[in-house]
């Protein structure tokens, strides 16, 4: 059947791009400056230390058979130990970070989906006239404002000047969580709602001038679901794909709003790990949200053959 059939290529082409990741991220950490030996040893380590913990990590073999075995420690789960610190296992680390990264995607993936859909569907709805324009305009801003200078200007004007909002993530907070998570899901869902609103809205204008539009609105259907389950339905396909796209990026963007309000995520402790040069923790911050981003893809894309019979009869 070639629907499994495309499926399954879709599987390993992740597959594939996730063993790229690993590559990469190993290669990279191969040509960067510095001996992770000699970090975890200290400056006051003498030779033979170094030489030591180099051998007891693995330093003094070919950089290919530590790639392999690399590769098969990560398959077990085992990403090895922060370089700093307790010199906790990596993969607690992610245990303990990984849930505050995907909650705050998810609000703002979310948000983003509403708003984008909803602007975009009023301003195709109202085309060429002062809605359109108005909302043309806030979605312009959306797009050219960066998150490093919409994010202080927001916590300027409500966490400073009207102090309705808290400005960093606290261990004792005083508030529901949802407060302290406010202006960074608003912030990483800029962006994504002001694409997802142009794209609705172009989507939308054109299965407006669609020929079966044109007879639901000769047979008198009424205007609301005309729009809701006739053309809305049909344009919604790009916009999914857009939506999927976006919650992909949203885990890398999360990285800067994360340091920001010191949210305790992946991203958060990604910078900070490459602050440090702390080789293990990059390696799995990037690898964790790498295969995040190939995973919601992959969804998506096996989704849309069943949301869309001419997708599905393409591949069968």
């Amino acid at each position: 059947m070639r629907l499994a059939r495309a499926i399954g290529l879709r599987l390993l082409y992740g597959f594939l791009s996730l063993l790229f990741i690993t590559f990469v991220t190993f290669v990279a950490d191969e040509a960067a400056p510095g001996d992770p030996a000699l970090i975890i040893a200290g400056e006051k380590a003498t030779n033979a230390d170094v030489a030591r913990i180099r051998h007891n990590m693995g330093l003094d073999r070919p950089w290919l058979e530590r790639y392999g075995l690399y590769l098969e420690n990560v398959a077990h789960g085992d990403f090895g130990n922060s370089y700093y610190g307790t010199k906790e296992p990596v993969i607690d680390i992610l245990k303990r970070d990984m849930p505050m990264t995907l909650r705050l995607a998810s609000l703002a993936i979310t948000l983003a989906a509403l708003v984008g859909i909803l602007l975009g569907t009023i301003a195709a709805i109202y085309q060429n006239r002062l809605m359109d324009r108005s909302v043309l305009t806030f979605s312009t801003l959306g797009v050219t404002v960066p998150n490093f200078v919409l994010a202080p200007l927001l916590v300027y004007i409500f966490a400073v000047e009207l102090n309705y909002l808290p400005q960093n993530w606290e261990v004792e907070r005083g508030m529901n969580d949802i407060y302290y998570l406010i202006l960074p899901v608003i912030i990483l869902a800029a962006r994504p709602a002001a694409m997802l609103t142009r794209l609705t809205r172009a989507s939308m204008v054109d299965t407006m001038q669609q020929e079966f539009i044109r007879m639901a609105v000769a047979k008198g259907v009424p205007t609301f679901r005309l729009i809701t389950r006739h053309a809305l339905r049909n344009a919604i396909l790009p916009v999914i794909t857009a939506i999927g796209t976006s919650f992909g990026f949203l885990l890398t963007g999360s990285f800067v709003v994360e340091r920001y309000f010191t949210l305790p995520g992946i991203g958060r402790e990604t910078i900070e790990a490459i602050q440090q040069k702390n080789i293990p923790v990059i390696q799995a911050g990037i690898l964790v949200t790498g295969s995040l981003f190939i995973f919601i893809n992959l969804v998506v894309d096996m989704t849309l053959p069943f949301l869309d019979p001419r997708i599905r009869e393409a591949q069968v």
